[in-house]
């Protein structure tokens, strides 16, 4: 994982809301934005008995977002994201600029 910095948190952390696990599993969800790397590719997780991978780690600037990324994100559109994301952290500002890692992944087929 040399191309990649350490971990900041566990992949068990990488999805957690009751609504993000649901888009998850509906596969309506398959990428999850984090400040820190959770996990690294062609790692596991487990979402209610379900196994998901982790397919890529991208890092990217909050400006590179758009309607599509936050459909991966489980959210209609960048500006549900963006609302969101600013109500659950109370005085954050949505800095374009801001680099975020994306977790790109899939439920593992049986």
């Amino acid at each position: 994982m040399s191309d990649y910095p350490e971990k900041t948190c566990s992949v068990d952390r990488l999805v957690r809301n009751k609504k993000s696990i649901k888009a998850s599993l509906e596969g309506v969800k398959t990428q999850q934005r984090r400040d820190g790397v959770y996990a690294y590719p062609g790692e596991t997780f487990m979402l209610d008995g379900q196994e998901f991978i982790i397919s890529s780690l991208t890092r990217e600037s909050l400006a590179d977002m758009d309607d599509a990324s936050a459909q991966a994100e489980g959210y209609p559109d960048l500006a549900s994201y963006r609302d969101l994301i600013l109500k659950m952290h109370p005085g954050m500002e949505w800095d374009k600029e801001s680099l975020v890692w994306v977790h790109h992944y899939a439920k593992q087929s049986a």
